[in-house]
Order: structure tokens, then sequence, then C-alpha cells
């Protein structure tokens, strides 16, 4: 892949998912903000473009199939592997980064109390996660489902197309504001770092947590920069063969 300054973060990404940890490593969001062109991105993150273009291009040149499989997905195929990969992760591993940072909260909070805040963030966050993924796999996806179906059978009703981009733009604020708030919890954990005092449990909860945001940022990444994308061109596409 060619990488210009004028290359689009996420499209970047898509390609090779492999690049992420290099955006993560300069602190540039692929994820949220993946819609922006490197120059802007890394004018935002006060990088040097000339030295992150060769590391990038180097990078791309690797084998990254999971990223081929993924952007070669039917948009049906995505959202199913959406639901059973990401959203099953998610609704997994709330019930216990819980109970581990409420256990942290009540063994250590007196002399850690920057903890309570932690699981007062990540608590919001598991809440509008589990309400947000809903709102995806009762309205969202099975809109998407209908349009490939639409499309592979040739049979489009008017009346049920149209609007999709408003609640992708829903969507896209919700990740945002979980982006933004695990953006809080890194800064608050000093990047998921226990304290001198931590014992086996605050390691485990602390590595489980970036684990968890590591996957968000890939899960967000998928249906912003693939799916999300992929959906408003098959709707004007679809709009265009109903004219």
């Amino acid at each position: 892949m060619e990488i210009t300054k004028n290359t689009i973060v996420g499209e970047i990404v898509k390609t090779n998912f492999k690049t992420a940890q290099i955006f993560e490593k300069n602190k540039i969001d692929f994820c949220c903000g993946g819609q922006v062109s490197l120059s802007e991105a890394c004018i935002n993150a006060k990088v040097d473009i000339e030295k992150l273009i060769p590391e990038l291009e180097l990078l791309t040149q690797t084998n990254d199939p999971d990223s081929k499989y993924l952007d070669g997905l039917e948009l049906d195929a995505l959202c199913d592997y959406i639901i059973k990969r990401h959203h099953s992760y998610v609704a997994d591993h709330i019930p216990f980064l819980k109970e581990k940072l409420q256990k942290l909260c009540d063994v250590h909070g007196e002399n850690h109390p920057e903890l309570f805040k932690v699981a007062k963030l990540f608590k919001e966050s598991a809440d509008n996660l589990t309400l947000h993924m809903q709102k995806e796999e009762i309205v969202l996806f099975p809109y998407i489902v209908r349009m490939v179906k639409m499309k592979k059978g040739g049979n489009v009703e008017s009346s049920t197309i149209g609007g999709v981009m408003n609640p992708i733009n829903q969507m896209i604020l919700e990740h945002q504001a979980e982006g933004e708030r695990f953006e809080k919890i890194t800064q608050i954990t000093q990047g998921y770092t226990p304290p001198a005092d931590g014992c086996n449990t605050y390691e485990v909860t602390f590595k489980t947590l970036h684990e968890f945001e590591q996957d968000l940022h890939r899960h967000i990444h998928i249906e912003n920069n693939i799916l999300f994308k992929k959906s408003a061109e098959l709707e004007t596409e679809l709009m265009e063969y109903i004219k």
C-alpha cells in the first residue's frame, strides 16, 4: 500500500490492522478518529509524518490475512462477525471486571482512591456499551442485513430504504464517548500500571482492563472504518437503483 500525507488513517488500518500498534504508540486515534488524513492526525498528535510513513509502509508489506478477510466479507456476514466476536467479548468480560474492580476498591481503595474513579468510569462504559450493542443488534444491523438481501435479490422497496446515516452517526458519537472514557481510565491507571503494593488481583484486573480497551478499539475500527462506511455506500447504491 502506498501511503501519502493524504491517506486516511482508517484506510491504513483497514488494509493492515498491524499498523494499529504504530498509531497507538504515537497516540493517534485510528478508530473513533480514523476518518482524517495522516497529515492531520500527525499534526494533532505532534508526530513527524516523514518518520511515520516509512514505518507504516514497512509494516503494510507484511501479510495480514485477518484484515483481508474482514474487508472481503459481505456486510451481513460482517454484522454477524461483530456480534459473535466483539459483542460477546464485551458481554462476557463486563461481570468479571466489575467484580474485580469492586474488590480492588474494597481492599486497596483507602491507599488508592483513584480506583473508585476507575470503577465508576468502567461501570458507565459497561452500561452504555450494553445499550449500544442492543441498539445495533435490534435496529442497525438488521437494516444492513435487509439491504444486502435487497441487493442480492434485486427487489428494492423504496419505502424500506433511506436514513441509514442517522443510526450510524449516533453509533459513531457513542463510540467517541467510550473512547474518551477509556482514555481517562488509561490516564488514571498510568497506562494500566499496578502500583508497587498491588496484589495479583490488581495485576490481573489491570491487564484484563487493558485487553478490554484494545478489543474495543478493534471493535470500533471495524464498525467505523469498514461496516458503516460500506453500509452508507450500499444504501446510496440502492437509492440509485430505485431512481
